[in-house]
């Protein structure tokens, strides 16, 4: 009767164009433990049909035991992800203050740097004012050093 009923649903399926039934066999493969199934219920009256569906039922509440700890398990460890992933996202936003921050500052520089420069004009008068300093200045030690 199980046998019947499955072979009328793929026939259903596919007169309705509806291959649900294909691509479940394409996901998970052809099926075995249906034709097990039926095989083993084939020669039960009904208080062995009665035991053998709770049997059933019992290896299912199991795989649905096992599926609810892998599911938790799954859950804490998105949570763990979540809680890395706000971490990182504080300290990126902290980094990204901080190099605005920076930005800034270099900003304030450089433009002091290019006030200074356009008041020097290049900088080539600055040079030659300290190359005539350092030039003082070895002379006045040297005339301490020869009158000493």
């Amino acid at each position: 009767m199980l046998k019947n009923l499955s072979t009328k649903v793929n026939q259903m399926a596919t007169t309705l164009n509806m291959s649900s039934a294909a691509n479940r066999e394409n996901l998970f493969g052809p099926d075995k433990k249906t034709d097990d199934i039926v095989n083993r219920a084939s020669g039960l009256d009904n208080h062995g049909l009665v035991g053998f569906q709770r049997q059933i039922m019992k290896e299912q509440d199991e795989g649905l035991e096992k599926l609810e700890e892998t599911v938790t398990s799954t859950k804490h460890i998105a949570l763990a992800v979540n809680e890395e992933l706000t971490l990182h996202t504080k300290l990126l936003d902290d980094l990204d203050e901080h190099v605005d921050v920076t930005n800034s500052r270099l900003q304030t520089v450089q433009r002091k740097l290019a006030f200074l420069n356009k008041r020097t004009k290049g900088g080539c008068s600055c040079l030659i004012l300290l190359v005539i300093a350092i030039v003082i200045l070895i002379v006045v030690i040297w005339g301490l050093f020869k009158y000493l």
